[in-house]
């Protein structure tokens, strides 16, 4: 151990007369603690979200979408699926329509987003076989056994948009088309009756009040497409190699087919959420930053203590990088305290927020998270283990930085000034 070193640990430790300055280093470190633990629990919960936003997405849309830009559908859609499956990455792939709709049941309609789906495939490529809640994704094949009653077609809703219209299982709804028909009577809309066989719950309300899904087959006939498509929905190994595997299929498909992945599709919700996390970050460094001005303070009341104590070493032949160092590395050993109790707070406090929420919930009788309003179980958290150690990088230089000017200030004392009075 250094001599610097070992005079700074002395310095730390508090004397009779010095209980004061100790009560500052200690206040200090609690200080570097607390914006350390907030920050890693915050990131946590703010990563949390973000997954768990981004399983809610998927868990409805596929990894990756490929569309055809020049024609109203896609034709031969079954030799672009070969292509598709074949590329590196590829798990699955399944063709899709999506058009917009009005579903109305008795005195109630809303405008409604209709997915066209292949029931075989869908399960390959989405959620929505887990994300049902009644029924299953099968049931919207046709029944071939039906002798007697009207023969329907079958959609599933969700589970906000049954509530919106009022419908129960086994209600007809009646689907009407924007686009219209030419008749002898003029102009009139487009108009089926679908029989309701299931119902899903993605976790998303703008997902579970506003889309639905029937059969491809129906979709094709219900808007005019014959053996056309919307495009092909594909799902990836590695949805964090989605971008690349995108960028492939582009080339391999090129004009006038388009190829976006999931990033891209909703690029403005998750660039919103990296700007929060971001910007959470900067204001909760400010509790660091004001726990490093507890650090100047507190070296410079030990500078002042120690007036005496730095002239009889310099006396002695200590130089001015000597006493830098002694003064530097108590402001790092602050920091580097701090950080420590800060992270073991920290990674205790993620794996068990929920008990924690739950007791301060039981204990003020109030409700932090309703599961009617966040569609929330529990509160997400993931520990970023990258962002935790940046944030104890930042820590633990903000605190030694800190430490400079106080010791630049010890190490330029005159020794003749600190003994003049001794």
């Amino acid at each position: 151990m250094s001599f610097e070193l070992f005079v700074s640990l002395r310095h730390l430790k508090a004397k009779r007369a010095q209980k004061f300055i100790s009560l500052n280093t200690w206040i200090s470190i609690g200080g570097v603690a607390l914006g350390v633990m907030a920050l890693i629990v915050v990131i946590a919960v703010m990563s949390g979200f973000g997954k768990d936003l981004r399983d809610k997405i998927l868990g409805t849309n596929s990894h990756i979408v490929v569309t055809n830009i020049t024609r109203a559908g896609m034709e031969g859609y079954e030799s672009i699926l070969k292509k598709v499956m074949q590329a590196d990455g590829v798990k699955a792939a399944a063709p899709f329509i999506l058009n917009q709709v009005m579903l109305t049941f008795g005195g109630n309609s809303t405008g409604v987003v209709v997915r066209g789906v292949d029931p075989n495939r869908e399960g390959m490529v989405s959620d929505l076989e887990k994300n049902m809640i009644r029924g299953e994704i099968g049931m919207l094949n046709r029944s071939k056994n039906i002798t007697s009653g009207p023969r329907r077609d079958n959609i599933i809703l969700g589970k906000e948009l049954a509530h919106k219209l009022g419908v129960q299982m086994g209600d007809a709804v009646s689907m009407v088309s924007p686009a219209t028909r030419l008749t002898p009577m003029g102009l009139v809309p487009k108009i089926k009756l679908f029989k309701v066989v299931g119902m899903f719950e993605s976790g998303m309300f703008e997902y579970d009040s506003s889309l639905s899904f029937i059969s491809i087959q129906s979709a094709q006939k219900f808007f005019a497409m014959k053996e056309k498509v919307s495009g092909i929905e594909i799902r990836v190994d590695d949805i964090d190699n989605a971008g690349i595997i995108a960028e492939t299929l582009q080339e391999n498909l090129g004009f006038p087919y388009y190829v976006r992945d999931w990033m891209r599709m909703n690029k403005n919700l998750f660039s919103a959420l990296r700007l929060e996390k971001i910007v959470m970050f900067i204001i909760l460094i400010l509790i660091i930053l004001v726990a490093a001005f507890n650090i100047v303070s507190t070296l410079f009341m030990v500078v002042m203590e120690k007036t005496k104590e730095i002239a009889i070493l310099k006396s002695m032949g200590a130089s001015r990088t000597s006493i830098m160092k002694i003064f530097s590395f108590q402001g790092l050993i602050i920091g580097i305290t701090g950080t420590l109790v800060g992270c073991i707070g920290g990674f205790t406090v993620v794996p068990n927020l929920n008990e924690i929420v739950g007791f301060i919930e039981y204990l003020f009788g109030i409700t932090a998270f309703p599961s009617d309003v966040y569609y929330l179980d529990k509160l997400p958290s993931e520990i970023q283990y990258l962002d935790s150690f940046l944030i104890e990088v930042f820590s633990i230089a903000i605190c030694f930085l800190a430490s400079l000017y106080p010791a630049w200030r010890a190490s330029r004392m005159d020794p003749v000034d600190g003994l003049r009075y001794e």
